[in-house]
């Protein structure tokens, strides 16, 4: 983890963490106790009413381990993947692109971003890095 890094970096960080946080414990919470409006959006989109708690649970683990520092890298990857299969759920019902298919990827852009101010140390942030 990267020791000396300015305040206003960790404070951008902190946010975009944190509003991935918040949106995804929010969908998480939501589809656990399943009120009328996610039950219906979601049998909309095709899934099984029976499929809407295993996802609330998916994502609120996906989550918590995104929130907690020692895991916070595998978080984002399952993270990712649930975001995949939101954008793959999105193209399959011809959802508008800029606000409804691209928004799980914009949740993916802030949870990497936020993992790449914070948490990573310059051996990780030279992986990604476009110059050699």
């Amino acid at each position: 983890m990267a020791q000396n890094i300015s305040k206003t970096r960790l404070w951008v960080a902190r946010i975009m963490s944190g509003l991935v946080i918040l949106f995804m414990l929010f969908d998480g919470i939501f589809k656990l106790i399943q009120p009328e409006p996610v039950i219906t959006g979601t049998l909309e989109l095709g899934y099984a009413e029976h499929h809407i708690a295993l996802l609330g649970i998916l994502a609120l683990v996906s989550t918590v381990l995104y929130a907690l520092p020692r895991t916070a890298f595998w978080g984002a990857v399952l993270l990712t993947g649930y975001f995949g299969g939101v954008i793959a759920t999105q193209v399959r019902m011809d959802a508008p692109l800029f606000t409804h298919t691209l928004f799980a990827l914009y949740l993916a852009i802030l949870a990497w971003g936020g993992l790449w101010l914070w948490l990573w140390d310059e051996r990780v942030r030279k992986l990604f890095s476009l110059r050699q």
